[in-house]
């Protein structure tokens, strides 16, 4: 079975720093497109930053400037770095990737989510 994890949420002080995991599991070829997601309390989710397989990134206008997408293929992984946190990114961050297995070109699949608090 195919899945996404995530993992590096927690409770930060506005203008720190956290780096958000998104790993694919299962038998897997490849990872394609990543994109990461956030939505915050009585809102819409929200594209926060996306990756294409040949590492092409795009951001929300936002975050630009102070958080970066990469990807580890190695590893079927894909980072968030979040600087300078602010309280309005305060959300449930979620990765979306389309994953290539042996009987399907590309799978689409969603993390659990993980939380991210920015406060005092």
């Amino acid at each position: 079975q195919v899945q996404l994890v995530e993992s590096g949420g927690g409770l930060v002080q506005p203008g720190g720093s956290l780096r958000l995991s998104c790993t694919a599991s299962g038998s897997i070829v490849s990872i394609n497109a990543v994109s990461w997601y956030r939505q915050a309390p009585g809102k819409q989710r929200e594209l926060v930053a996306h990756i294409t397989s040949d590492g092409s990134t795009n951001y929300a206008d936002s975050v630009k400037g102070r958080f970066t997408i990469s990807r580890d293929n190695a590893k079927n992984a894909v980072s968030l770095l979040m600087n300078s946190l602010k309280p309005e990114d305060t959300a449930v961050y979620y990765c979306n990737a389309g994953i290539t297995t042996m009987s399907y070109p590309n799978l689409e699949r969603w993390g659990q989510g993980t939380l991210v608090t920015v406060s005092s």
